[in-house]
């Protein structure tokens, strides 16, 4: 009678994934300079880690506004750096200014003046973190590069899956759908199955870190206290042309100031009250100089067509039969259920169940799982179509 010889022990894997110590893993940490990606280099260096800091300057507040107090130039690099001489880490600071222009800032510009609504934030991600970043990680013989996000990387059947952020509160897959199969497998996200962000503060205070109170940034990084259409005027000077405003049979109700200065949805600020029901931008002809304005229920799209479609749902899109999914039309609402449809390679379109409200070319829309919190993927809102007849009718 032959024996069968006992199967080999699994590998043991370390916290990153790797089957080997954590002393002989090498990662390279993506530091903002912020509480969150501090902890996360704090953390990984606790567990043993070849941990190697590096902070990206972006975009200079105080050279840009011409006025005292930087940003990413200034105080989040000393903090970054701070972080790294306490948890006794190298790093690294690269001057990331013309890649970060080229690829995010003049998109940007060129998108408000088109009339769209663009996410600067996802393009920065795709484009600059975690292509350019993602390089420079590799050069440094790097295993993984780890950042501050709160999403979650889970291993699933046929690889590496997106999920959700345990805590939906802090969930960022929004700002993330962009990540190709091939960023994932490299990527680690040790924050995404936290309970809260005062878990995080707390670790920071464990590890005795200068950033443990350091106020989250609200504003995209280079358009401080949110004024986009200041940004814009600077970067395109001249851009901010008067118009019409004209409703939706095209009778002119007033003149605006540019287009620059309205968004989709916007009701206040039109400077054309007593007409009756209140009006809401409905939307932006950038070619006419036009700031087409309806009643709120002329807001209402279902049909949503979007185009650079990024599917890590498994296989290519174009394989894709319809499905149901949930979406997500913006980074404040929750998902939503929806019907995905492709028509080619990386397009489609999204029928949603229930019609939303100021919707606008330039957002995205993200692709989740039906059931669960895997993300499946999403892309770039082209145009909308609204309820325009019932809201003639």
């Amino acid at each position: 009678m032959t024996s069968l010889s006992p199967r080999p022990p699994a590998p043991h894997l370390n916290s990153l994934g790797f089957a080997r110590p954590p002393a002989e893993t090498r990662v390279v940490v993506a530091m903002s300079g912020g509480v969150d990606s501090s902890v996360v280099a704090a953390m990984l260096k606790a567990e043993g880690y070849d941990v190697i800091g590096v902070t990206l300057q972006l975009y200079d507040h105080g050279a840009a506004l011409k006025k005292k107090g930087a940003c990413c130039a200034g105080q989040d690099i000393h903090d970054a750096r701070r972080v790294a001489e306490r948890i006794g880490i190298p790093h690294y600071v690269l001057d990331y200014e013309n890649k970060f222009r080229e690829s995010v800032i003049e998109e940007f510009a060129d998108a408000y003046l088109a009339g769209a609504t663009p996410v600067p934030c996802i393009r920065c991600n795709e484009r600059v973190k975690f292509r350019d970043l993602l390089q420079t990680a590799r050069e440094l013989d790097a295993d993984c590069m780890a950042t501050g996000h709160y999403i979650r990387r889970l291993e699933g059947p046929a690889g590496a899956e997106l999920h959700m952020a345990a805590d939906p509160a802090r969930d960022q897959s929004y700002f993330l759908f962009s990540t190709a199969q091939e960023q994932l497998e490299f990527l680690r996200f040790p924050l995404g199955g936290l309970a809260s962000k005062a878990e995080t503060r707390a670790l920071a205070q464990q590890f005795g870190l200068v950033v443990a109170d350091k106020p989250d940034s609200q504003d995209i990084c280079f358009v401080p206290e949110g004024n986009y259409a200041a940004v814009i005027e600077k970067l395109r000077p001249g851009a901010a042309e008067p118009g019409d405003i004209v409703d939706l049979d095209g009778r002119v109700l007033g003149r605006h100031r540019g287009v620059i200065h309205y968004t989709i949805g916007q009701r206040r600020g039109l400077g054309i009250g007593g007409l009756g029901d209140p009006l809401y931008v409905v939307r932006l002809d950038a070619e006419t100089r036009q700031v087409v304005v309806g009643p709120k229920v002329a807001l209402a799209t279902r049909r949503v067509p979007v185009a650079e479609v990024n599917w890590i749902g498994g296989g290519a899109l174009g394989d894709v039969a319809e499905r149901e999914i949930m979406v997500r039309i913006r980074s404040t609402r929750p998902p939503a259920p929806a019907i995905l449809r492709p028509t080619g390679p990386t397009t489609a379109t999204v029928e949603l169940a229930t019609a939303e409200e100021g919707v606008s070319p330039g957002q995205a829309c993200v692709f989740y799982a039906a059931e669960g919190t895997r993300v499946l993927g999403g892309g770039w809102i082209t145009i909308t179509e609204t309820r325009r007849s019932e809201s003639r009718g």
